[in-house]
């Protein structure tokens, strides 16, 4: 057993809008980690974070979820609609303080599970090509690599995955 298992247990998902206080760790520290990883100034990739408008990360067709523990945000991510079928991952975070506990691992599954639950049949994402850890993250979660990433946003070529969800 992992030495962190119990602390997955403490972890309880809230649903909120992508201007809640509760979103803003997410955001801020996310702008931080892409604008280390692909060499680009913070305020840009702030910017960029926020080009999907929030409305796209609210029922019915999407939601964003905090982790929270003992109050504090510590992980977190949204959908959004892709297409009637399918649900597209976005914005999967974990704080840098609270990584390999297994949280980001326990939101995927919450996120799974509300996708599911919204009718979604597939769910579709991108990761950089500087996030490894993302990419091992989804493919030990069953999410099978696409040949063809879509095109990409400036410097950063996305890798695409597609999970089909089993009902």
């Amino acid at each position: 057993m992992s030495p962190h298992a119990d602390t997955v247990d403490q972890l309880r998902f809230v649903a909120v809008d992508q201007d809640d206080p509760l979103a803003e760790p997410l955001l801020a520290e996310l702008a931080v980690e892409y604008a280390t990883r692909y060499h680009a100034p913070i305020e840009g990739v702030a910017k960029w974070l926020r080009t999907y408008p929030a409305e796209e990360f609210t029922p019915p067709g999407g939601a964003l979820l905090i982790g929270l523990r003992d109050g504090r945000p510590v992980t977190g991510g949204a959908f959004r609609r892709f297409d009637d079928e399918t649900a597209e991952l976005k914005r999967i975070w974990t704080d840098s303080r609270y990584r390999r506990r297994g949280y980001a691992r326990a939101l995927l599954s919450v996120l799974e599970s509300e996708i599911a639950a919204r009718g979604y049949r597939r769910i579709y994402l991108t990761t950089g090509d500087r996030q490894p850890e993302a990419e091992e993250l989804y493919v030990s979660s069953g999410y099978r690599r696409l040949d063809k990433p879509l095109p990409a946003d400036g410097e950063a070529y996305p890798l695409a995955f597609l999970k089909t969800l089993t009902s």
